[in-house]
């Protein structure tokens, strides 16, 4: 293995190039991909690049050695989250030292485990693998992990076979074998608009928005009385929060829209869609026949925003062992955030959380990651290639 003092600065000159990209979820990451893929073709590491639906944006997907033979992913996503009304030491999108930390949007969440994977790349096409590494980069999971499920597809598609997913969302290169899923809804409530002096002839689309957060407050407090993963997630039951809400036109007007966004964590599969479909009895049968009896075209209806998979824990699977062969780890946990290795793990492939950085630092101004976390992410890098060199 080479010297802790190569291994760091490798990791560093990616990271800063990374790092300068502006991939706030809002923008395209096809510029940070176009410098992937020329980072891949200079190493001779062949790629594919699988484009958004829009073409806006774009997964790539990379296999190093015997395609044939079970590999193992390494997994990260390439968006980041804005820093818009936050107050930055440093500029977010420039790669800054300071002492043993480097600052910069996404050094910890998660173009560190990024570029130690591209700088593992190398090593591992220099060798002979009796096993592959396929390396999977995707964009938007930031808001929704919208990208991931066609990278999975095209995976599916390719019919590799697969021993295990790293996904490399900061752990502090602890192993993390599950976490709540996470989905979010957005209800529309239609009802009359008029004058606020004449309530009796209008329908207020926000009193009948309060009425159905009620019941999903209720439904909340059911769902906190019955827990169901003690000793797995904190805390041990699904959550139901309601985080946005807006209606209304002008304060003497009664309102005739009103929307509002709420959100479930969930402990285990199948379980948003119990609390959806109770949801959806209450308002069939109550919140909308109220409605109706004052204004037949009143209207209730509810999309969802994104659903991403719970990584359910497997206490032994391979991907388990395999991290904490390469780690050292003793255990492995569970967290309270949402990431990609659901997806993985829903698609049959044996998944886990493990790299570099504090979550702590995530989403926050003057995020930043400890250099050691990098270095330690490359020595675990390192003993899987000698892992599966021939």
């Amino acid at each position: 293995m080479p010297a802790e003092s190569d291994l760091t600065q490798a990791v560093l000159t990616i990271l800063d190039r990374l790092v300068a990209f502006d991939t706030v979820s809002r923008h395209s990451n096809l510029p940070l991909m176009a410098y992937v893929r020329g980072y891949l073709t200079e190493h001779g590491i062949e790629h594919t690049v699988l484009p958004s639906p829009d073409g806006a944006k774009a997964n790539v997907f990379a296999t190093i050695g015997p395609a044939d033979q079970p590999g193992i992913i390494l997994s990260g996503h390439t968006d980041v989250v804005p820093v818009d009304g936050q107050i930055w030491t440093y500029d977010p999108f420039k790669l800054t030292r300071v002492g043993s930390r480097v600052y910069g949007r996404g050094t910890s969440d998660m173009k560190g485990y990024v570029a130690c994977m591209l700088a593992i790349a190398p090593v591992l096409a220099a060798r002979n693998l009796r096993q592959p590494i396929h390396l999977a980069l995707s964009y938007d999971e930031e808001i929704g992990c919208t990208g991931v499920p066609f990278l999975i597809d095209h995976i599916r598609d390719l019919g590799l076979p697969l021993e295990a997913a790293l996904i490399g969302e900061p752990s502090s290169m602890g192993v993390v074998n599950g976490h709540k899923g996470s989905a979010s809804f957005r209800t529309t409530v239609t009802g009359l608009s008029c004058h606020s002096s004449r309530p009796d002839i209008g329908v207020s689309a926000i009193l009948h928005a309060m009425e159905i957060i009620g019941h999903l407050t209720a439904y909340a407090a059911k769902l906190a009385a019955e827990p169901d993963s003690v000793g797995v997630f904190d805390p041990p039951y699904t959550t139901l929060t309601i985080n946005t809400m807006h209606g209304g036109t002008a304060q003497n007007a009664i309102p005739g829209d009103c929307r509002f966004e709420w959100d479930v964590r969930a402990t285990r599969r199948g379980r948003v869609e119990e609390v959806r479909a109770a949801y959806q009895e209450y308002v069939d049968k109550v919140a909308l026949p109220a409605m109706h009896a004052r204004f037949p075209d009143a209207s209730i209806t509810t999309s969802k925003n994104y659903d991403a998979a719970t990584m359910v824990p497997q206490p032994g699977c391979a991907a388990e062992s395999l991290a904490r062969a390469l780690t050292g780890a003793n255990s492995a946990t569970s967290v309270p955030y949402c990431s990609e290795a659901g997806f993985f793990q829903a698609a049959g492939i044996p998944s886990v959380i493990c790299g570099p950085g504090d979550i702590a630092q995530a989403h926050t101004a003057d995020e930043f990651i400890e250099i050691s976390q990098l270095t330690a992410c490359m020595q675990v890098l390192h003993r899987l290639v000698d892992r599966v060199s021939a």
